[in-house]
């Protein structure tokens, strides 16, 4: 293992801690939603389509 890491380059360890943080964002996608769903806002029962 250590010889692997001797044999990486400055610029490819700053290159992946740069990338990193960039991949965090790919992961908290929306989800799909259904139009149809039924949602509780402040009380009121509303389906997901008459907010829009």
């Amino acid at each position: 293992m250590s010889n692997f890491i001797r044999n990486l380059s400055r610029r490819t360890i700053v290159q992946a801690l740069i990338a990193l943080p960039a991949l965090s964002l790919f992961r908290n996608q929306p989800a799909i939603v259904d139009a149809d769903e039924i949602v509780e806002i402040n009380g009121w029962i509303l389906r997901r389509s008459d907010l829009a």
